[in-house]
């Protein structure tokens, strides 16, 4: 892995403050007059938000280097597919609540931008941990391969997921349900409304609620699993961002296109065990735990050494397989179906 040059405050503050400016210009395109997308809306502008990385990406190879824009394109592409993950929670928590489909989009923009600055802080105390603390890969490659392993069995045990499975509330979302004032209707996209003097909270304040706790829980996967493929926090920052761009647009594109999904959990198992791997190789090399070969480093066999770019192969490989493995067995098990009508 590349190390984490330290790059200068005013990059930045100008990349935050386009990231920034981005949100709000899809406030104003999309979000500020409630509707539901087309087909063709979702479609073009999902486009848009992916050339918008890809260009950022190159931008990063050209100005910076060619390791840091490889490290930035595998980490893109990870947090964009764990990004596709979250959507099948989203869509289930927006069917459980019935929001009404043309305020959808304020949630999701609301609970993507809720999403992006959980995130960063979750990257600023990484980025803290990893520096002073190298032993931290250990943890983050363990816990990566126990979620790959979890993953993968929910999968094999109980198939693909579907956006028909029933919403299970935390905690944090049970006791604002149960503690605070709230109403049984929505009242536009308003998140509390006055009723005989006294103010209430709408279903979309509990909507935006259990949003943020579901992107809470998904940046635990995502964070460690991104710095298995670099350690500079600014590549960490921006694929996680500009996978998170576009995300609403997503949602309206794909819509019942996710069920067909159906090996996806298997695939984000295999990507998130391979980076697990990754990341322990990596805690092995700069071992400084006094209980393993008394706090020096240990040496691995060459072939453990797996170079950005071939991971970033492996990745776009195990989603194409898996993609198309999908497509293949949804078409298959939609034929019978048709010929018994």
């Amino acid at each position: 892995m590349a190390s984490a040059d330290a790059l200068p405050t005013w990059v930045w503050l100008a990349t935050i403050g386009a990231i920034a400016a981005i949100f709000v210009f899809d406030f104003f395109t999309h979000v500020r007059k409630p509707h539901e997308p087309s087909f063709k809306e979702s479609a073009i502008w999902s486009t848009f938000y992916v050339a918008i990385a890809l260009v950022f990406g190159v931008g990063v190879w050209y100005f910076w280097d060619r390791e840091h824009g490889v490290e930035y394109f595998a980490g893109f592409i990870t947090e964009k597919s764990l990004s596709v993950d979250n959507l099948f929670v989203f869509v289930i928590i927006m069917k459980s609540f019935q929001v009404p489909r043309e305020y959808q989009q304020r949630a999701l923009l609301v609970g993507i931008v809720m999403a992006l600055v959980m995130r960063g802080i979750f990257i600023a105390l990484g980025a803290a941990a990893i520096e002073r603390f190298s032993w931290v890969f250990y943890l983050f490659g363990i816990f990566l391969i126990w979620t790959a392993w979890k993953l993968a069995a929910e999968s094999l045990a109980h198939g693909a997921k579907s956006t028909d499975d029933a919403y299970e509330p935390n905690g944090i979302v049970k006791w604002f349900q149960g503690h605070l004032p709230t109403t049984d209707k929505f009242h536009g996209a308003a998140f509390s409304v006055v009723e005989n003097g006294k103010r209430f909270f709408t279903p979309m304040a509990i909507v935006i609620v259990a949003l943020g706790m579901t992107d809470l829980l998904f940046a635990l996967d995502s964070i460690p699993a991104i710095y298995g493929l670099t350690d500079a926090p600014y590549i960490v920052f921006t694929a996680n961002a500009f996978a998170l761009l576009g995300l609403l647009q997503l949602y309206f594109l794909l819509g019942g296109l996710l069920d067909r999904l159906v090996y996806l959990g298997i695939g984000l198992s295999l990507i998130l065990a391979f980076i697990g791997v990754k990341l322990i190789v990596h805690a092995v090399e700069a071992n400084t735990l006094p209980f393993l070969n008394g706090g020096q480093p240990i040496a691995v066999p060459g072939w453990l050494h797996i170079d950005t770019t071939t991971s970033l192969g492996i990745i776009v490989g195990i989603l194409a397989i898996t993609t198309v493995a999908s497509l293949l067995k949804s078409r298959s098990s939609a034929e019978p179906a048709k010929e018994t009508r």
